[in-house]
């Protein structure tokens, strides 16, 4: 991590000269357009949205096929895990989170995110030409990227927002992040059509694509301008303009590093974060599952006949269709806030219990651990392409219900310091993701599933008591606030 904050201090004055020069003339675009404070603020969150969808266009489509992939390659001199990758980065991604805060107020959310989508860039182009060592390498590389990015994020989130808006740009943010799951998932549908085997040809294309795309999404981090209002502390330590670093001259980086690390750890210890932590737990073991299990689970799946290897593509066009919908409805229900977050989040996991009960019905057991030759089982029915896709509607649809909901109660009860509150839920979230990555490789399907009904109730439960405690909670005032 220090070597990371060292890249980031050197790129902030290579890029000094070109980003000045870039920003005025931005700054004389809005002026001629006359755009206000709000409608710089919802660019901001659209900008935000649009960057992290190029970037997870290439990501998100990478780690649906990677194990797919992997069990593809020629090359036997090649013996990485998709599974195993996976459950590296989120276990570094997880312990990142520690000091990630810190690191953004160091260098500023906009470079942070930056240069995180350059290591995530570097894992993608990876696949073009795969060593086992590289491919293990930059899954710890993108681990310490992903904890930067993510609470990065987090604090831009919340500075563009205000307690009447967190909801509606949560959901904007969302729809707009989860397109990618769409546009990438659609190039393989169409790419891999027909084909029970992937060539080395076939590889190399999509992820120079996919690698082109992802550096694309990491330069629109350069058109994320500061908000003129807010009286938030992540502006006073984490801009990236020389114009506010006076705001807070007199601390050094150093100590701002430290008090962002020690209120980080001080957060932890909360009875809201302890709660929202089973909820968050959830999160992380069902994005491990939608993500990179069911798409492989699809794939092997022997019954499907010669579309079973594209059917991972429009397995992921659907999830990324419930994840937009869902984004896109919730953030347009957020602006009403008299039924509060409940209702969101029980529909979610109703959603999520009658997708694992299909997928229960309809794919084989074995079907996340087959080999290279894939399943000829059947489960409790003749497997259904058209059953499973639609599974994947609401696997997506059900992620975005929770996915927003914990955004929008994150921003609202810590609108004050949001870095270390967004970066306490990718912990808790990577590591339970990192678990299920490693487990993924050993357990049946029908033990994963189980193990996500429960821990999905409890957090459900947990979910609704902070919720029906968050406005007594910000009214009182926390006592995480007074450090």
């Amino acid at each position: 991590m220090i070597v990371f904050s060292f890249l980031c201090q050197t790129l902030k004055g290579s890029f000094k000269r070109k980003i000045e020069l870039f920003r005025t003339e931005e700054d004389n675009f809005l002026r001629k357009n006359k755009m206000s404070p709000k409608s710089k603020k919802l660019f901001n969150i659209i900008m935000l949205g649009v960057a992290f969808m190029f970037m997870f266009t290439a990501f998100q489509t990478c780690g649906n096929v990677a194990q797919t992939v992997i069990t593809n390659l020629n090359n036997t001199n090649f013996h990485g895990s998709g599974y195993t990758s996976m459950a590296i980065i989120y276990g570094v991604f997880s312990a990142s989170n520690l000091i990630s805060p810190s690191v953004v107020a160091v260098v500023g959310p906009q470079l942070s995110m930056f240069v995180s989508g350059l290591f995530y860039s570097i894992y993608i182009a990876v696949f073009i030409q795969p060593f086992t060592w590289s491919f293990y390498t930059a899954s710890v590389f993108i681990g310490i990227a992903a904890a930067v990015i993510w609470t990065a994020q987090g604090n831009c989130l919340t500075i563009n927002s205000d307690e009447n808006t967190i909801g509606r740009n949560s959901g904007i943010f969302w729809a707009l992040l989860q397109s990618s799951l769409f546009f990438g998932n659609l190039y393989i549908y169409f790419a891999w059509r027909g084909k029970t085997h992937i060539s080395e040809s076939d590889r190399r294309t999509v992820f120079i694509a996919l690698t082109v795309l992802s550096l694309v999404g990491t330069f629109l981090f350069f058109l994320i301008r500061k908000p003129e209002e807010s009286n938030t502390l992540e502006e006073e330590v984490s801009s990236t303009d020389e114009s506010i670093v006076d705001n807070s001259s007199v601390q050094s980086k150093a100590t701002r590093a430290v008090d962002a690390f020690k209120r980080s750890i001080k957060l932890y210890f909360t009875k809201e974060i302890l709660l929202l932590s089973v909820t968050t737990a959830y999160t992380g073991l069902e994005l491990t599952f939608f993500s990179g299990v069911y798409g492989t689970c699809i794939g092997a799946v022997n019954r499907f006949g010669t579309e079973e290897k594209s059917l991972i593509g429009l397995s992921g066009i659907f999830i990324g269709i419930g994840e937009i919908l869902g984004g896109g409805f919730f953030g347009l229900v957020n602006k009403d806030n008299r039924f509060g977050r409940n209702p969101v989040v029980m529909l979610g996991i109703v959603v999520h219990f009658v997708a694992f009960y299909l997928i229960f019905y309809n794919i084989p057991n074995d079907a996340p651990i087959a080999s290279f030759e894939g399943t000829d089982n059947s489960a409790y029915m003749n497997p259904s392409k058209e059953l499973a896709i639609f599974c994947s509607f609401l696997l997506g649809l059900g992620d975005s219900c929770f996915n927003t909901q914990l955004l929008s109660i994150l921003g609202f009860l810590y609108s004050e310091d949001s870095a270390p509150a967004f970066a306490v839920f990718k912990f808790v979230q990577s590591i339970c993701a990192a678990v299920a990555f490693f487990y993924s490789n050993y357990l049946l399907l029908q033990w994963q599933l189980l193990i996500m009904a429960v821990v999905g109730f409890f957090g459900t439960i947990s979910f609704f008591t902070v919720e029906w405690e968050a406005a007594a909670f910000v009214a009182r005032g926390s006592d995480y606030r007074s450090i």
